[in-house]
């Protein structure tokens, strides 16, 4: 039986650019629900300066087929020029 994998994401929103990084959030967040093996992916705290995404897979599998998918292209791109800082990325 594979170990449930528990992360955290947290995005830096350039000043000003929060909505819009909330917005491509939400987008992915539609498609990412449906994934094989997707336990959790919700946005858990929120505010003009910072986002959490609460991410939990049902496998390593899982999750590494997540991150080469087309959701995580998509958003990866719609970031690109809205965060002041790369993604943090945190086992939890």
């Amino acid at each position: 039986m594979s170990e449930i994998i528990n992360l955290q994401a947290t995005f830096i929103p350039n000043e000003g650019e929060s909505f819009r990084v909330k917005l491509a959030l939400d987008i992915a967040i539609e498609q990412v629900v449906e994934e094989a093996g997707c336990i959790q992916y919700e946005i858990t705290e929120e505010s003009n300066d910072k986002i959490v995404l609460t991410e939990q897979w049902a496998s390593k599998e899982d999750l590494d087929a997540h991150s080469k998918g087309i959701a995580v292209q998509d958003l990866n791109e719609s970031l690109s020029a809205l965060l002041a800082e790369p993604v943090k990325l945190e086992r939890s």
